[in-house]
């Protein structure tokens, strides 16, 4: 096949992330042919609860595909197919017609965090079930999230037929057959990653047994597109529709950082430190997770569980920037609260923020941590607050890498996600690390990722290290060396504040469950 060819066949990537979708066609070489997008609410009816409707997903999901599918009409392109990457840690009871029972628990709902504190007191078990898993024990988990169902809601338990997630649902929705990829699985808390299948004690555990769980198939496992997909996506019947894998992973795949030494830095909705590895990794003191990506590569890690959705509650909350008032401006309120924040020097005139308003994961996993503002006094703004929360993120994912570093020596970080819009908090992120930081040039990593399995399953790409020499370096950030020795001095103070606050955080967390 010709080079020529080669660059008309497209794989459509689609990335369901947390609070939107991305479809994206890219050829083999990484070229984005086009794209659409669609956005869905989190739902937070109850202090730690996060959910979503898995219906409105798969509409938005169904309606980006339908908008890029009408553009590679347009533009000479060959689609092969369509690879999913999905968020992790989703759960939704489903009944037996593979229906929700229920909205859908994210990666952010924490209501399970008293069956997490039962569990801690348990040091030998968690342990166990972490070395087995790759998964530390938290609310997060959909292993935690089920026992919370048996536990509240036992009626809604007693119609759960299966256990689902985003991804096995979308799959199902789209080709009518009910599987979960490994990658998915071993987000879960329930999959055994030395033994590659469900861990039939730890599903005990949770009161459920393997009847409910979906076959676990490879990251490149295809199926053919169902017909009543096919209509509504306008693809044709048949379509290869590869499962992919979770969005965490594939960021690795679509950013090139693919070698030893080579780390991948995200923040999104919310924010993640990831390293490839050819053996599941687990860290003695139990501050990382390890997932699958492909049947000979894991993923190392930690996820932060807030992300650019803090300053999302600056901008609405603090800034009250949303609405129609700016757009019939055209101007986009990031830019304008980046524009605030540039204005003000390097930590912030002493204002910390510790952004873990919805608990946290890595390294702490404590669901119970709440956000603060450290610091504040009668000169500090608006804009004070903007950048204090952008270090804040930063200072999170630094206590990250602190526990990845253990690891292996770090060659190059690569960064990915919206916040590399912004200039600034690409700056601050380096200066933060106090090491150089490598914007690719293509950040849409989880979509790229998805649909370089795509290509895989095809043939047409031998494996994933395919991608180290397609990705480019755009920009490089260096620290700054003033602002290094001002970060390092008020990231000593970030980290103690959690852990001297841990009484407090608990009472207020109870304190605020009984609103």
């Amino acid at each position: 096949m010709s080079m020529e060819s080669a660059n008309q066949e497209v794989w459509i990537g689609v990335d369901v992330g947390t609070t939107g979708v991305r479809a994206i066609a890219y050829t083999a070489d990484g070229t984005n042919v086009c794209s659409a997008e669609a956005f869905y609410p989190l739902l937070t009816p109850h202090p730690d609860w996060a959910e979503e409707n898995p219906l409105q997903i798969y509409e938005s999901v169904e309606q980006v595909i339908r908008q890029t599918a009408d553009q590679l009409r347009y533009k000479n392109k060959e689609l092969c197919g369509v690879a999913l990457s999905t968020v992790m840690h989703s759960f939704a009871g489903l009944n037996a017609d593979k229906e929700p029972l229920m909205d859908m628990q994210t990666w952010a709902d924490s209501r399970s965090v008293d069956i997490v504190k039962e569990m801690k007191k348990d040091p030998d078990l968690c342990r166990s079930f972490y070395e087995r898993t790759g998964c530390p024990i938290h609310a997060s988990y959909p292993f935690t999230k089920i026992i919370w169902l048996h536990r509240h809601q036992p009626d809604l338990f007693k119609q759960m037929k299966f256990v689902g997630s985003i991804k096995d649902y979308m799959f199902y929705k789209m080709t009518d057959q009910w599987v979960i990829d490994k990658s998915t699985a071993s987000t879960s808390g329930m999959y055994n990653e030395q033994t590659l299948a469900w861990d039939e004690d730890i599903l005990a555990y949770a009161g459920i047994d393997i009847s409910y769980m979906p076959p676990v198939v490879s990251t490149t496992y295809s199926h053919p597109l169902s017909a009543s997909a096919a209509a509504a996506m306008h693809l044709p019947a048949g379509l290869p529709i590869v499962i992919g894998a979770t969005d965490g992973v594939l960021v690795n795949v679509g950013i090139g950082a693919v070698q030893p030494g080579q780390l991948s830095a995200t923040i999104g909705t919310s924010g993640a430190f990831r390293m490839l590895t050819r053996q599941p990794k687990t860290d003695p003191n139990m501050r990382t997770w390890c997932y699958n990506l492909t049947d000979d590569m894991w993923v190392a890690g930690g996820a932060i569980n807030n992300g650019g959705m803090i300053l999302r509650w600056v901008r609405d909350k603090i800034c009250h920037y949303g609405g129609s008032k700016l757009e019939d401006l055209d101007i986009d309120p990031y830019d304008l609260m980046t524009m605030k924040a540039e204005h003000i020097d390097a930590g912030a005139d002493g204002l910390i923020c510790l952004p873990c308003f919805t608990g946290e994961r890595a390294p702490y996993w404590n669901s119970e941590l709440r956000g603060m503002f450290f610091g504040l006094s009668l000169n500090h703004s608006r804009s004070h607050i903007i950048r204090a929360v952008m270090e804040g993120v930063c200072y999170s994912l630094n206590s990250v890498l602190l526990a990845l570093q253990e690891f292996g020596d770090i060659k190059d970080i690569r960064v990915s996600g919206s916040f590399t819009k912004s200039h600034l908090w690409l700056q601050i992120l380096a200066d933060v690390f106090n090491k150089t930081l490598t914007l690719p040039d293509n950040s849409e990593g989880a979509a790229y990722g998805a649909a370089v399995l795509g290509f895989i399953s095809q043939g047409k790409m031998q494996s994933i290290a395919d991608t180290a020499s397609l990705v480019k370096a755009k920009k490089l950030y260096a620290p700054i060396e003033e602002n290094v020795a001002t970060y390092e001095q008020l990231f000593g103070i970030f980290a103690r504040l959690y852990n001297k606050l841990q009484d407090e955080f608990a009472e207020i967390t109870a304190y605020q469950k009984k609103i």
